[in-house]
């Protein structure tokens, strides 16, 4: 048998035939099991969908699917995209790093390199570390944010203080927002046993109702650029003085000195890997982009931009799936960007790679799940599981109706009525 009559009767093919012709033409040619499931198939998704498909695999092969090969605009699934090209390029045991330097002066530098996890107990470990090592005053604070050079945001992020819309940025804390409450006579507090009350959290809440908020401190409101430095700064003089390190001065952005001496690197308590499962748990895109970011730089050299990254994730998907550019192209690694397309061709590629790390998934209902949403987009990716085994599945549907869950609940009675 030729290979192209191999590559026809494999698991790629013979079921999405049956959705494109009708039961007479196929009947005598597959056995009557795989017509019985794809016929139950359309049966019981019709009128689910307008635009959009899916896919579902059992034992390594396709059991049903459904405009295999169309792409759609995928959001937040394509996050185990970027999750599994990070593991992959820069290794599950990857830290980010933040530098600081100390001038005759006793100014601190700190140039940072996209930790997303560089958060009020990271920062409170770090200073108690800058203690250890002799520091005991500090006056102005400069921030270095140059390994990012970004001159925009993540494509598809809005102008909002939502929490999801936060800009990338070399050097952030805690994902460039700041979760505070505020009471009826206007007085501000942190939401945040860890993070102590800033002068930033107030004046960023004077137009804000009572009660509680998480905002991002970068929209176009605000002075987005001078928030991020102001944040960083004033968290770290927070801190610095809860270790009793003295000193008064400005806060302010500046370039790290050319012949300035490293004072201290700071590696993050948190590998990739413990950063990854939080990502995809709460479909963090301030982390995702970061994550996209890093992985141009690793590979192509600082400063990192959207450009270097989105031509290293091109050449790793290229290079490890067998996929056209029609079927995945991202754009940038949240979700956010209605740019990004994946077709369930690519999805359950992905999936099947990335499943020494399912374990990374949430879980729900039994089922290891990522979800997607935008407006008219609802899309979710991820494993069935049987007998300890992983079965991936992935549906994408573009429509203004979200038959997401009534769609996913008749692929999983099909997946577990049909050996």
């Amino acid at each position: 048998m030729s290979g192209v009559s191999k590559l026809f009767l494999h698991k790629k093919i013979i079921v999405p035939l049956l959705v494109l012709f009708s039961a007479a033409t196929f009947c005598h040619l597959l056995p009557a099991r795989a017509y019985d499931i794809g016929a139950a198939a359309v049966a019981a998704t019709e009128g689910l969908i307008d635009n959009g498909g899916y896919a579902v695999e059992k034992n390594d092969k396709y059991l049903v699917t459904h405009n295999l090969h169309i792409p759609y605009v995928p959001a937040s699934i394509i996050k185990i995209a970027t999750a599994l090209a990070a593991l992959e390029i820069l290794g599950p045991e990857f830290r980010f790093n933040t530098d600081f330097y100390l001038d005759d002066q006793q100014n601190l530098y700190i140039k940072g390199f996209g930790d997303p996890f560089l958060i009020s107990e990271e920062v409170a470990v770090i200073a108690a570390k800058l203690k250890e090592r002799g520091c005991r005053n500090i006056n102005d604070i400069y921030l270095d944010n140059t390994a990012f050079q970004l001159i925009a945001a993540a494509d598809g992020a809005g102008a909002s203080d939502n929490p999801f819309d936060a800009h990338n940025s070399a050097l952030a804390v805690n994902f460039n927002t700041v979760n505070i409450i505020k009471d009826t006579s206007g007085s501000v507090v942190s939401a945040e046993e860890q993070t102590p009350a800033l002068a930033l959290m107030a004046e960023l809440a004077e137009k804000l109702p009572p009660g509680l908020h998480r905002i991002n401190i970068t929209n176009e409101e605000s002075s987005g650029t001078a928030n991020i430095n102001r944040y960083v700064g004033e968290l770290f003089r927070v801190f610095l003085k809860q270790e009793n390190i003295g000193g008064e001065g400005t806060i302010t952005s500046r370039k790290i000195p050319e012949n300035l001496k490293l004072f201290y690197t700071h590696p993050s308590s948190k590998t990739l890997e413990d950063i990854i499962e939080p990502l995809l748990l709460f479909s963090n895109n301030f982390i995702a982009n970061q994550l996209f970011l890093t992985l141009g730089a690793f590979q192509s050299g600082y400063p990192a931009t959207w450009e270097k990254s989105k031509q290293v994730m091109a050449d790793y998907l290229k290079k490890n799936y067998n996929v056209s550019d029609n079927e995945l192209r991202i754009i940038e690694g949240s979700g956010l960007s209605r740019k990004n397309r994946a077709s369930s061709h690519a999805m359950l590629q992905l999936l099947d790679s990335f499943k020494p790390y399912a374990k990374l998934l949430p879980q729900e209902d039994g089922k290891l799940l990522k979800s997607g949403t935008l407006k008219d987009v609802y899309s979710y990716a991820g494993y069935f599981m049987e007998n300890e085994r992983l079965d991936s599945f992935v549906l994408l549907l573009n429509q203004g109706q979200n038959n997401r869950d009534r769609l996913l609940d008749v692929l999983e009675q099909i997946y577990h009525t049909n050996q």
